[in-house]
């Protein structure tokens, strides 16, 4: 009988086990995007949408906890903007999201476990699975927020608050059209406990071309190959954006985007 009731004990509790927040949420999350891919578009369908959009901001709200940002509203939304696979912006970072007005800033807070769940998800897409690499990677800043494609142009040396575990900063542009000019997004990421913040600033600061980088781009463009005009650019702006990485921490304005990151930092809850 005691082996029986151990037995049910043990059976039981992996299953209390298996079904953590995180992957109530998740499963919530799938369930929906399988319904509403299928849908179709209708008024009725719309407000089911916006209501089930509201039922996963509630559950990351129990995941998440009270989160205060200076500057953006109180109450987080869900970052997942859209349930339908296929759409544009389909796959955001998972996590509550809160933005001003025009969306100059934005954050989004999430946990470590939602975030690698949402790292493997990207795989195919280039991204990297460890939390560290992907933090600087351009794929993160990509996928993670907005319908925007993101360019990063250069690593920020930030100063990590005591109460963080890890703390990154880029610089980099965004845009739906070419990604090349002076970068002016600035996006913060900072790690505390199981509480990841992503906090992005567009026109967060005044940065210039820089020439010896604007002479590899002209090289790299007036090559012969590849002769795709795509991949070309690809190339081109690849070796570019290392040129700028580089060469940014000797510009004039590389000390003014050091602080401002900072300040992006101090706006978070991390003390």
């Amino acid at each position: 009988m005691r082996s029986l009731a151990l037995l049910c004990l043990l059976v039981f509790g992996s299953c209390a086990h298996a079904a953590t927040p995180e992957q109530h949420y998740l499963d919530l999350r799938d369930r929906y995007i399988v319904k509403f891919s299928k849908a179709k578009e209708s008024e009725d369908t719309s407000k089911q949408h916006d209501a089930a959009l509201r039922e996963l901001a509630a559950a990351l709200r129990a995941l998440v906890g009270p989160v205060t940002i200076k500057g953006l509203p109180a109450d987080g939304k869900s970052n997942v903007d859209t349930l339908y696979k296929g759409d544009i912006g389909f796959g955001h970072l998972d996590g509550l999201g809160f933005a001003t007005e025009g969306d100059k800033l934005q954050a989004v807070v999430t946990t470590t476990g939602l975030l690698e769940h949402w790292l493997s998800e990207h795989r195919e897409d280039g991204m990297p699975q460890e939390i560290s690499a992907a933090l600087r990677s351009d794929r993160f800043y990509y996928y993670a927020i907005q319908d925007a494609a993101f360019a990063k142009y250069a690593d920020l040396p930030i100063t990590k608050p005591g109460g963080a575990s890890a703390a990154v900063a880029v610089l980099g542009v965004r845009g739906n059209g070419g990604l090349k000019g002076p970068p002016s997004e600035i996006g913060v990421v900072a790690v505390q406990g199981d509480k990841v913040f992503y906090l992005a600033a567009t026109d967060a600061v005044k940065t210039a071309e820089i020439p010896p980088c604007e002479k590899v781009w002209k090289q790299m463009m007036a090559k012969k190959t590849p002769q795709d005009a795509m991949a070309r650019e690809d190339q081109a702006m690849d070796a570019y954006t290392k040129c700028f990485a580089k060469e940014a921490p000797s510009q004039s304005w590389f000390a003014a985007a050091v602080k401002k990151a900072q300040s992006q930092l101090d706006l978070l809850p991390l003390r």
